[in-house]
Parts: C-alpha cells; sequence; structure tokens
C-alpha cells in the first residue's frame, strides 16, 4: 500500500508572464510547507521552466501546438495520467477541469475573458482573445463541480463566478506577496522622467491609452519623459498596429520583451510604474512595484484598488481618458503629482493570504 501523499499540478499551459510566476511560486510553496510524506508533481509544457528539486516534472510539449490539442489532454489523456498517478490531490492551474480520478481535485481560474467587454476594433486585432471572451464561460462550466474548490484572485471575480455556476466552495487566493527588495533607485543616463508599463500586447492591456496621452503632450515635455513599453511590434497584430500608429512619438519606448534580469534594472531606473489595463485578475506588476516602494498610476477599477491594496504611493485614473493620463505623466515630470494612496480590504471566506494558507486549505483532512 503507497504511504506517500501525491499532489499532482497541472500547467502545460502555463509559459510565461505573470502565470507563469505563479506556477514557480505555488510549487516552491507547496515544497516548504507539504512534509516529506507528499510527493510533488508538475506537470508542465516544458522542465526547464521549474528549478525546484524537490519537484518531478513531467513535460507535454504537445500542449501548445493547438487548442484542440489542448483539450485532448484536459479530457482524456490527463485522465490516463490520474491513473497512473494515482494523486491525493490534483491541481488544475489553467482554467479547465480536467477528467481526472484523484482523491480531490481542484481548479485555479486565471482568465478573465468572458467579463469584458471587448470592441469590433479589438477583435479585430485580437482574434484569438475574442474567441476566449466567447467560449471561456462555457470551457469553465464543463466538469466544474468535480472540483472541491474553485480558486480565483479576487472578490469581484468570485462574485462573477458563483453568479454563472453556483459553485459551493469558491476561493479567494491573492498571489505571493512580493518580499520588500534592497533595490535601489538609479538615474537615467538621459535625465528624463522614466514611466514603466509592464505588459504583454493583449488588447485589454490598454497600451494605446498611453500612447495617446504620449501624442497629447506638447514636444517640451515629451523630451523630458520616457515612457517605456515591453513590447516593439514584431509580437502579433496589435503590437503592430501601435508601433505603426504611435512610433514617431518621441516619448514612446517601444524597447520589447524583458529578461527577469532587464526588468529588476527597469524597475530600478523608472520613476513610475503604469498600469491602465482594463481586465486584471491580479496584475502582477503592482505587487512588484509595491514591493520596490515605486509610486502606481493604475486604472480606476476593482480589481486594481483589490490588487493594490494598502499603499500611500498610489493614484487611480480612467482607464480610457488619455488626457488624464497625459496631465499625470506631466505633473510626475515636475515633481506635482500628489498620490492619493489606496486603503485595503480583506476578502470575506473563504480567504488565503498565501500560497501556505491555500495549501493548508486544500490539503485539510486529506
Amino acid at each position: 500500500m503507497r504511504q506517500m501523499k501525491r499532489l499532482v499540478v497541472s500547467a502545460v499551459n502555463l509559459i510565461e508572464g505573470g502565470t507563469l510566476t505563479v506556477l514557480i511560486e505555488s510549487l516552491d510553496a507547496a515544497a516548504e510547507f507539504l512534509g516529506e510524506e507528499w510527493e510533488i508533481i508538475a506537470l508542465v509544457h516544458d522542465v526547464s521552466l521549474i528549478k525546484n528539486p524537490r519537484v518531478r516534472l513531467i513535460a507535454f510539449h504537445e500542449s501548445k501546438r493547438f487548442w484542440g490539442t489542448r483539450l485532448l489532454l484536459e479530457w482524456y489523456r490527463f485522465a490516463a495520467v490520474s491513473q497512473q498517478l494515482q494523486p491525493d490531490l490534483w491541481l488544475s492551474m489553467h482554467d479547465i477541469t480536467p477528467r481526472v480520478q484523484a482523491r480531490r481535485q481542484a481548479v485555479y481560474c486565471h482568465n478573465p475573458a468572458p467579463f469584458y467587454k471587448i470592441t469590433w476594433r479589438e477583435a479585430v486585432l485580437e482574434p484569438k482573445f475574442l474567441l476566449f471572451n466567447l467560449f471561456y464561460k462555457y470551457l469553465y462550466r464543463i466538469n466544474i463541480h468535480r472540483n472541491y474548490a474553485v480558486v480565483i484572485q479576487q472578490e469581484w471575480l468570485r462574485s462573477e463566478f458563483f453568479r454563472l455556476y453556483q459553485h459551493p466552495n469558491i476561493v479567494v487566493a491573492h498571489p505571493a506577496k512580493q518580499k520588500s527588495s534592497n533595490l535601489s533607485q538609479t538615474v537615467s543616463p538621459s535625465g528624463k522622467t522614466i514611466f514603466l508599463y509592464p505588459a504583454l500586447p493583449r488588447v485589454f492591456k490598454n497600451i494605446e491609452v498611453l500612447c495617446q496621452a504620449a501624442a497629447m503632450l506638447p514636444e517640451a515635455v515629451q523630451a523630458g519623459i520616457e515612457i517605456r513599453l515591453t513590447i516593439d511590434g514584431t509580437e502579433n497584430r496589435y503590437a503592430r498596429d501601435l508601433v505603426r500608429r504611435y512610433g514617431g512619438v518621441k516619448a514612446l519606448r517601444f524597447m520589447g520583451r524583458q529578461s527577469r534580469d532587464d526588468m529588476a534594472a527597469q524597475y530600478a531606473q523608472c520613476d513610475a510604474v503604469l498600469f491602465p489595463s482594463k481586465l486584471e485578475t491580479w496584475g502582477l506588476p503592482i505587487t512588484e512595484a509595491k514591493a520596490l516602494g515605486k509610486p502606481l498610476l493604475v486604472a480606476d477599477l476593482p480589481y486594481a484598488h483589490e490588487s493594490v491594496g494598502t499603499y500611500a504611493s498610489v493614484s487611480f485614473l480612467p482607464p480610457n481618458d488619455a488626457a488624464a493620463w497625459a496631465k499625470s505623466f506631466e505633473a510626475v515630470a515636475v515633481s506635482k503629482w500628489v498620490y492619493l494612496g489606496n486603503v485595503g480590504t480583506t476578502p470575506g471566506s473563504p480567504y488565503a493570504s498565501s500560497w501556505q494558507q491555500l495549501w493548508a486549505l486544500l490539503t485539510e483532512r486529506l
């Protein structure tokens, strides 16, 4: 009879950005929190993504070929995998509830696409997001009641999930709090005021409002600031459109995707972090900026208030008001902007403020 308990974390679709960071943090916390009687197995796209020596990795390279392959994995192949591994807990980290055999099953839902009102122009610029917007609410529904718990990141999402699916155990779990950093502020060689928006080129990221705001500024103001965007126009249709229309705006710097080390340097050098996104389950750069003590200019939306929590150096701006963003850039550049701050609230129960608390909740009485 098997003495070891077994955790399987299914994450074959997480390869970049904030979702990969969440996966890495979840496995590190599991390795720290769960005792030696637990074996930890992660199903991933590529074993190079995870470095924790306690985690046994199984790669499914075919997971990113096309969506049909992904669904075959979730609803058919993983059933055989679960029969072989016989997990005590299976946590799916990417939205879809697989058809598996496990003593207990849970799903972690990242994708807020069903809760966004997409425009026709956005649909043309990012057709894949249109498909997510139209069909994800139905993908969420399939097998959802097999789960002991449905894990989401914010209170507003819990309300939406309960309205749509009436699952009895929807857990709000905030991502790991970033540790305060000793990273020191460095001065830009150009002497300009640096604004940073770390974001992949997705239509809901609302990069366009920053481009519009920059284009509104007088040339004298543009000469003294630099808005750094982590796209370069090669990524997709949306990115190409932005660079085509705003590539000549002097205040904008389309610097492309950055490595983790490069991003650390960008955070150190910037004077403020921007986050105008119109849709997020969390918004990890907000947490990272707070850990570094960086001022924040963020969209005035429910997700942003919850992500920011209690923080003095933050202001909330209308997400679609380019003139308001332009005004803030000009004022920050001459040290006349007043940050209004934010006071956070604690979500209702069930709630986990850390991955350790979430693992405790998910493994209770196993």
